[in-house]
Order: structure tokens, then sequence, then C-alpha cells
């Protein structure tokens, strides 16, 4: 077999999913349809894990493919699926090609007590519905972040100031992008994530995915037994320690001529740079082993695998929220309008549920045309960190016309939601505070929340000296955050504002009036 074709046939198709999902996070013209992002998504693992347990259909069984590539080649996933997997090659490549030492990697021995302890950890969270263990460590969602929160600023920032300069010159092929102000804890937990990631890519390879990564361990469980196996023939290795050098898992034991195929990637570096034809990638009939194990990995075994396995699958969806905690006004004489929860996306159904099924990956808030969506920081409570909510009076309202979210959700934390049905969910009850509103307060016209809002629930009704002021029909009402956005009073002291309910409710139809007007009579004979 030629080795170096295997090589770099892996190396594109990995270039070309990185591509794919880097495209999808930062496609800041909204070219791609939400069926084709879908499609690019669909084989990460812990996204379609999640979404297969909500919706059990085949939109879901792209983990299930992952499973039986890995069962066949090993973990396949991590070297060329895995967004953060090849994001960490990106920087290996960049380490090697810098470094003047012919020896880059050297075996090392692996963290299993680390490793299955973090794996345990997750499991037993997702067990009891708490999705935030999953949201820090799994690989796709923390790739999304780096691409949604600092890679997408930068490139609109780009857009922005390169649009300004053609429009100065009368040339307007580009527009101006508005984008969403996230908050700055998201952003430098990213960014740190990110600078974390790079260095340890940098200098140790994958030592992420085979030390802390939880999807990477329980791949590792399966790859032991995988059917094909990269597997060195001790009567022809001369222990040169070319393989060793290249192997950026620091898996090969060249002292023992073994391979921990718990943390092998499957890169395939290793093939192509022996000169004795002594390592080779073939059917195994009878399972190896692969290095002398220690007493921490003497404890996993096949059924540990496969509990792991079952625990996952079986996760249910169960979770309890946290309250926001209410700040203190400037002003006394206002009233204070914070909400007592936050207000989950359209097709989240109810808060618990969203919470557990989300891993806070970004991808609808990269998508969201309003930027209405943004990232959490308490307002779920911990449990909820970095998890999307609709922020209304910061950034902007629910698109009436938009269901983009829910079509491309990963996890099914968003569900697909018919644009007819989407506008008639109840994501909250518009609150009207008399006492907040300039009409009552000033004396002044308003009426920016009628104005905005889609269902006509806020009318505008006679107030004083030829005033008229806002009246809320709750029954209507979809909570949109059409109203509460533009309202001219400052947050936390708007004069309409959206509380939460936490479980979604449906409104009623808004009455369509009879037109005043009588139908023209037919006074022309053709």
């Amino acid at each position: 077999m030629n080795y170096s074709t295997l090589k770099r046939t892996r190396v594109l198709l990995a270039l070309l999913f990185f591509f794919a999902i880097f495209t999808s996070f930062t496609d800041i013209y909204e070219l791609l349809p939400e069926k084709t992002i879908s499609n690019i998504i669909f084989l990460q693992f812990i996204p379609s894990l999640l979404k297969f347990i909500q919706i059990t259909s085949l939109a879901g069984i792209g983990y299930i493919i992952i499973i039986a590539l890995t069962v066949l080649f090993g973990r396949i996933y991590c070297s060329t699926i895995c967004p953060l997997g090849i994001l960490q090659d990106i920087f290996s490549f960049v380490a090697k090609k810098r470094s003047k030492n012919k020896i880059f990697y050297k075996y090392k021995k692996p963290h299993f007590i680390i490793r299955y302890t973090l794996l345990s950890l997750t499991v037993i969270s997702l067990i009891a519905g708490i999705s935030l263990a999953i949201n820090l460590l799994d690989p796709y969602s923390n790739t999304g972040r780096i691409f949604t929160y600092s890679v997408k600023p930068v490139l609109v920032w780009l857009n922005n100031f390169i649009s300004g300069f053609l429009q100065n010159q009368k040339i307007y092929t580009l527009h101006i992008i508005e984008l969403g102000k996230t908050p700055l804890a998201i952003t430098l937990y990213t960014l740190t994530f990110f600078l974390f990631i790079a260095y340890l890519s940098y200098k140790r390879g994958r030592l992420f995915c085979n030390t802390i990564c939880p999807v990477g361990t329980l791949l590792g469980f399966l790859s032991k037994q995988s059917i094909f196996k990269i597997k060195i023939d001790n009567q022809s290795c001369s222990k040169c320690g070319k393989c060793s050098s290249v192997c950026k898992s620091e898996c090969i034991d060249l002292k023992h001529q073994k391979i921990d195929y718990s943390r092998c990637v499957s890169c395939f570096n290793c093939l192509p740079v022996c000169e004795d034809n002594a390592i080779d990638f073939h059917f195994i009939k009878k399972q190896t082993s692969s290095i002398n194990p220690s007493e921490s990995e003497k404890k996993v075994d096949r059924r540990s695998a496969i509990s792991t396995m079952l625990a996952l699958t079986a996760s249910s969806t169960i979770l309890a929220q946290g309250k926001n905690q209410h700040r203190q006004g400037r002003h006394k004489e206002y009233k204070l309008t914070i909400r007592e929860n936050a207000i989950s996306p359209p097709g989240s159904k109810n808060i618990d549920r969203f919470n557990s099924l989300c891993t806070a990956c970004g991808l609808c808030i990269s998508a969201c045309p309003t930027n209405v969506l943004q990232p959490s920081l308490m307002e779920y409570g911990l449990i909820g960190f970095m998890q999307p909510h609709m922020d209304y009076a910061h950034t902007g309202f629910c698109n009436f016309d938009c269901n983009r979210c829910g079509e491309i959700c990963p996890t099914g934390a968003i569900l697909p939601l018919p644009l007819p049905q989407k506008q008639l969910t109840q994501l909250g009850k518009a609150v009207f505070i008399k006492r907040n509103c300039v009409v009552h307060r000033d004396g002044t016209d308003c009426g920016a929340c009628s104005e905005h809002c889609p269902t006509k629930a806020v009318d505008m009704v006679p107030y004083r000296d030829g005033l008229v002021i806002p009246q809320v029909n709750q029954e209507i009402c979809i909570g949109c955050g059409a109203c509460e956005h533009p309202c001219p009073v400052e947050y936390p002291h708007k004069a309409i504002f959206v509380e939460s309910n936490i479980v979604h409710a449906l409104a009623e139809k808004p009455k369509e009036e009879e037109s005043q007007h009588k139908p023209i009579e037919d006074d022309f004979p053709f």
C-alpha cells in the first residue's frame, strides 16, 4: 500500500472538514443554506448523540457512523473529522516546521487517571441532566466558540473596514455588518482556551485529545478493539525512532515496540517514514495488546466501554436552572425591570430541556441575523454558562419571519419550527411599566414599542393631554422582544420588557380587523 497517498488523503479530507465547519461558523454574509450547515455538522460526535436521544431519527445517527468507523479503523474521527483535532494539527505542523530538531516527539506515558476521571464526570453529569461538563470539554463546541467569538469578529471588522473604504470611493460591493456585543468574560474565556490549545499542541501535539477530551477517551476504548490497526513488526524494526518522532499522539513505545491504540488517532504519519517497512496498517484477526498496562489501565476493559456507551445513550435531559441575581438601579424613582428567568430560543420548548441539551457551541449565535441570541453568563445560572439566551435589552429582537436557529441546531436543543408555528410560539409575555414610560414621566409622544410589535399585542390607547400610551394584550404576545428593544428608556429600567415563559406556550392568533371600506361598485362595463 502507498502510505504516502493514504496520509495525503487523510490530510485532504481533514482540511475539507475543517474548512466546511469554519465556514459554517464564520459565514458573515449568510450564504450557506440551513440544510447545508446541518449536513456539515452531521458527523460531530456529541451533538449527534444528543440529537439522537431527542428525536431518534436518521438525522441523529452521525455518532453511530463514527462508532462504526472507530471499530473499523481506529480514531479516524479525531484525525479527520473533529475540528479541534485538526486545529491542533495545524499548530503542530507550524511548530514542527519552525523546529530544528529532527526528533520532535517522543513516547510519553499515558495519563489514565486524568482521562478516565474526566470521562466519568462527563457521563455522570449527562445522566444527571447537567450539560456544563460537556459544554466545557466537547471538542466541537469549543472550536465553535473559538470561531464565533474570536475569529468571526475579526472577519466582520475587516469587512467593515474594507467596506467603509470602498464606500468612500463610491463602490458599494460590500456592506457594513453589525456585530453583536459578546460579553467580555465570554470573549476572554474563549481566547484563553484558544491560547491554551495552541500552546499544548505546539509543544505536545495531541496532548489535549489524549488527556482531557472525553470524546477522545471514549473512542480510545473502542479503537483498542478496532479491526484495522497500525502494527510494528518486531523482527524488521531497527528502532531508528523515525515513526516515534512524527507521532503527535506520543503513543509509540519503541522500547517495547508497541503502540498504545487508545491514544493513536490514526493520522498515519508514522507509516510513510519507516524505511525498514516494519510498520504496517492492516487487518488484524486476533487482538494484540498495546503497551504494558499499568494498574489503572487494567481496570478498564471492554465491559467498561460498553457501560460508558450505554450511559451516554441513555442520558436523561433533566437540569436545574439558576436564578438571576438582581442588580440595583441607579434611579430609585424608576422600577427595575429585570427578568427573573432567561428567555430561551424558539423551539427549545422549555428552559430545563434546553439547558440539558445545548452544548453552547455558538452556531445559532453566529447565524442569528439580528444578533439577539447571545451567550449567557449567569442568566441561566452557572449550569447554563455560555448557552445562548434572547438578549432583547442590549442587542436586538427575534425576527418574526426567521426560524434559522432551529434549522441549524446540531443537538436538537432548538427544534426546527415551521414558520407559522414559530410565529405563534410564546417565549414570554410583554409587561408594561407605566411608571417608567416617557409618555407618563415626561409627557412625550413615543409609541416605539407598538410600532415594532409584529402581532399588534402592544396597542396605543388614549392617555391624557392628547397623548397615547401602550397597552399590552398578553394573549397574542409571542415575547419576541420587538417592543423591548426599541424602548428609549435604558436598561434595567425599560418601560416595557418581556418576562420569560419557563415553558413555552402557544399564543392566540391576532384577530383580523374587518375593513371599514365598502367594496367599490362595478361602474365600468369592461
